[in-house]
């Protein structure tokens, strides 16, 4: 179950790293866990509704559900729900969208 996000928040499944290299050697599960920490892109599973103004308008979401997206470092909340770890954070913290 993929929470429902509030404001201007957006839910975000990270990518996972491949175990081993191109060249078939698999990567030992202490320096996976290092470079997952690295790994700031993934694919936005939910988003808010978008940020209310201070005239009461709320501001259109920049991304939406399954656009890939890069992000801050440090962004956001980890959640697990279902088995499933998920990132939640602002809009803000998205840096860019990935390319096709």
């Amino acid at each position: 179950m993929i929470p429902i996000p509030f404001h201007d928040k957006v839910v975000v499944k990270r990518d996972v790293m491949d175990e081993k290299t191109k060249g078939g050697i698999f990567i030992p599960e202490a320096a996976m866990e290092i470079e997952k920490k690295k790994l700031n892109r993934g694919t936005v599973m939910a988003v808010g509704p978008g940020k209310v103004l201070d005239n009461g308008e709320r501001r259109k979401m920049s991304v939406q559900k399954g656009d890939r997206v890069w992000f801050d470092a440090y962004a956001g909340n980890s959640l697990k729900t279902g088995g499933e770890e998920y990132l939640v954070f602002s809009e803000e913290s998205i840096i860019a969208k990935v390319g096709e």
